[in-house]
């Protein structure tokens, strides 16, 4: 039996969740959803406000979505991952050329990777929420090598054009944080948020 349901489409968030050992079922949204709608950053937004108040509208809604398809009452996690070069928020590219002028403005420079994590009960109506906040920095890249990543597709789907656990690594001089909040799902803060809950992560 599931013991959490989670509300990411993310093939990554769902290997870091198996990782810990935690048995979930997916609640994705339906077709009439507007789920993009929902990332669309407000006028002004800083980082931190930005992907906390995006994860909370994206738990909030899967649980009316649970609520509407009559499942059963299990713990929704939810999940979102921004990138911030300063206080500009650096999201999924639209396309290859915004793909290749986010990652040219990423080389050469240390940025934050912020993931912040919402678990809610639907019994209780408990909301719990974490954020980790990572440094990468990346080594000055030509615009040569960053076209051939770009044309891989790697970028696309990805908030700051980039994903981690690709080629991109070989860029990383240094890393400071959680690799796996990098990734999309910061363990440590997630095993944390489950346990408050009861659920056990063999930890």
């Amino acid at each position: 039996m599931s013991q959490i349901y989670l509300a990411s489409q993310s093939p990554r968030r769902r290997l870091l969740l198996e990782q810990l050992g935690i048995s979930y079922e997916l609640l994705l949204p339906g077709p009439h959803e507007d789920s993009e709608a929902l990332e669309a950053v407000l006028p002004g937004e800083l980082p931190d406000h930005y992907v906390r108040r995006v994860t909370d509208n994206k738990l909030r809604a899967a649980l009316v979505r649970l609520k509407a398809r009559g499942l059963p009452p299990l713990p929704v996690l939810c999940s979102d991952t921004t990138v911030a070069l300063g206080l500009d928020i650096l999201g999924k590219p639209d396309d290859a050329a915004h793909a290749l002028a986010l990652l040219k403005r990423l080389a050469g420079q240390t940025h934050r990777v912020l993931t912040a994590v919402s678990v809610g009960e639907p019994g209780t109506g408990r909301v719990a929420q974490a954020v980790s906040v990572s440094e990468v920095s990346v080594a000055a890249v030509s615009e040569a090598a960053l076209l051939r990543y770009v044309q891989s597709g790697e970028p696309m789907g990805k908030a700051g054009a980039y994903a981690i656990q690709s080629r991109f690594a070989a860029w990383v001089s240094h890393m400071a944080g959680s690799y796996s909040g990098i990734m999309g799902l910061p363990l440590y803060e997630t095993g944390q948020l489950l346990g408050e809950l009861g659920i056990d992560c063999g930890l």
